[in-house]
């Protein structure tokens, strides 16, 4: 069972990103030990006018970005089902939407590869998807120190 669907919005399908979006979740699920969850991620691949309206829409702020994410679950009650095992049927964990144009941007200005942006994207997402936030510098601390692992295990470095 995949723990994912893609969406294409307005940007064209490319198998590569496919494989790293596979390749990512997998090591995901697997470090958090969600691989029998029966949870599965919505990443919509899209351009910045598309995630402007989207950002403007649910966050009231009226400019485009790289990611988006929207949990289904608050932390603790996610935290509760993976602990009990509560997963009798397929489960949305959240939604992740990704500006393509902003990932390429971002690559070229911190000079790493577009699979390293956007795998760094990807784990963001899941990471707020489980409840992690990067407001408070303790909160975020955790937040980055569970998304350099997940690179360090794919070994996709800066």
């Amino acid at each position: 069972m995949e723990t994912y669907e893609i969406i294409y919005k307005d940007v064209e399908k490319v198998e590569t990103w496919e494989e790293i979006v596979k390749k990512v979740f997998n090591t995901c699920f697997e470090e958090e030990g969600l691989q029998d969850s029966k949870l599965y991620i919505t990443v919509t691949f899209t351009n910045p006018e598309n995630i402007q309206s989207i950002n403007k829409e649910y966050r009231n702020i009226d400019k485009p970005t790289d990611v988006l994410s929207f949990p289904m679950f608050q932390k603790e009650e996610l935290d509760k089902k993976i602990k009990e095992k509560d997963f009798q049927y397929q489960d949305i964990l959240g939604d992740i939407v990704i500006s393509i144009p902003k990932v390429e941007e971002q690559a070229k200005e911190y000079g790493h590869s577009f699979e390293r942006e956007l795998s760094y994207m990807l784990v963001h997402g899941f990471y707020h998807l489980m409840g992690y936030d990067h407001m408070e510098e303790e909160d975020k601390k955790e937040m980055r120190t569970k998304e350099e692992n997940i690179l360090k295990t794919l070994d996709i470095v800066r």
